[in-house]
């Protein structure tokens, strides 16, 4: 059975691909640079594991988080929730990137991590990150919910930060906004009983872009 993997941008989870013959759009982000479209298509006789509710469709997400009310909310107003009414940030972004700085009291928990495996379904998976020059591809992190039911219950007030933010309003270039890991992980969250949660727009790149204030790990 054919198959080709759907590819996720190292920063803001943007997929540079999907499954079938379909062409590839590349997104730049910031200073990373690939060509603006390509298309590939992965042949291999692997069989890719059941659909889990992260791969769901960007719409299908959407419709759930506006009838949840998911609320997004700009990084100034992040922070006066957080200061003023006990929210905790969740940070979804890679550990290594947290490290490297984050908002102080901000939780990490990535939702994609390295692919650790090395199954034929997960080595047409590294093929396919190669095809773009990434050599350090991504996969959903399976322990995610775990690990957030173990550090946030189901009360908690919570804002879902990634890098770039993502959005659920919709533009004429983006008639449904744009899927983020932050909306993802929020989408996860409301869907296993999570009531409180809001979501980062413009994502932890406007946070520091702003200069609010940030924690870092040696």
């Amino acid at each position: 059975m054919g198959c080709v993997e759907e590819v996720f941008e190292r920063l803001d989870g943007k997929k540079f691909g999907k499954r079938g013959k379909r062409e590839v759009d590349v997104m730049k982000y910031g200073g990373w640079r690939s060509p603006s479209r390509r298309s590939i298509k992965i042949e291999c006789t692997a069989t890719k594991q059941a659909k889990s509710a992260a791969e769901e469709e960007w719409k299908v997400k959407r419709e759930v988080l506006l009838q949840k009310r998911v609320r997004s909310v700009d990084v100034k107003e992040a922070l006066r929730l957080q200061k003023e009414n006990n929210f905790v940030i969740l940070d979804v972004r890679p550990e290594a990137e947290f490290k490297e700085g984050h908002p102080p009291g901000a939780i990490n928990v990535q939702i994609y991590r390295l692919i650790k495996e090395w199954t034929a379904w997960d080595i047409a998976r590294r093929v396919a990150f190669a095809f773009f020059g990434i050599f350090s591809g991504t996969e959903e992190n399976p322990e995610f919910l775990e690990s957030v039911q173990s550090k946030l219950d189901k009360d908690s007030k919570i804002i879902v930060a990634c890098a770039s933010g993502g959005t659920m309003k919709p533009s004429q270039g983006l008639p449904e906004g744009q899927q983020s890991r932050s909306l993802i992980a929020a989408y996860l969250l409301v869907l296993n009983g999570y009531a409180n949660v809001y979501h980062l727009e413009g994502g932890l790149y406007q946070w520091f872009k702003e200069e609010l204030p940030v924690d870092a790990e040696e």
